[in-house]
């Protein structure tokens, strides 16, 4: 995990004689010497921070500092769940594949496509295999309709060079019906004989 303390300078590391001073509430005080902003920091039980030191003069703000450590690394966890979540995922398939392979394989995008990754589906192909890419097409929709529930292809197939890929991506997960606000609470029972009769 990356150490935030080492980025800012904070209270007494903080060595230059001014700063440009924001507040706690993100407004701007101005350029102030550095120890009216230490004395700042103290009433207010705050810590002095450098958010930008490159600036002339350097750029610092009241906050605390434990708690600001503590939010940048909830969204560098964030960031880095929401990379993993966009990876995306590879599995190969072979022209001449059997039953029980393409079941496996199958099995496999679709646990990838319910952890919400994109699986990039390939289909190798081999030497003169190469001359009836409608083979390799066959494959790719049997894939997406036997994934059809979770997932949907993402463009049409694509050569390149002796392989030919189909993006999967998941789909969403459909939204929960809510009843609706403005319908009586005596109103449902008498729905069902017309739901039932329309059936």
């Amino acid at each position: 995990m990356m150490n935030i303390a080492k980025e800012h300078k904070v209270n007494e590391q903080i060595r230059v004689r001014q700063i440009r001073l924001i507040g706690a509430e993100g407004e701007q005080i101005g350029i102030i010497d550095t120890r009216d902003a230490m004395n700042m920091a103290r009433e207010k039980a705050l810590d002095l921070v450098m958010v930008s030191p490159q600036a002339v003069p350097p750029v610092c703000r009241l906050l605390d500092y434990g708690r600001f450590r503590y939010e940048q690394q909830q969204n560098e966890k964030e960031n880095r769940k929401r990379a993993r979540s966009q990876e995306v995922k590879a599995i190969k398939f072979r022209v001449k594949i059997d039953d029980h392979d393409f079941n496996t394989k199958t099995g496999h995008v679709r646990r990838f496509l319910e952890e919400g990754h994109k699986v990039k589906v390939t289909i190798m192909f081999r030497g003169r295999e190469r001359t009836h890419p409608e083979l390799g097409e066959r494959i790719l929709v049997r894939v997406a309709d036997t994934l059809s529930d979770i997932g949907a292809p993402e463009g049409t197939p694509s050569m390149m060079g002796m392989d030919m890929n189909m993006i999967m991506t998941p789909k969403a997960a459909p939204a929960p019906k809510k009843e609706r606000a403005d319908q009586p609470a005596d109103a449902a029972p008498a729905a069902e004989p017309s739901a039932a009769a329309s059936a």
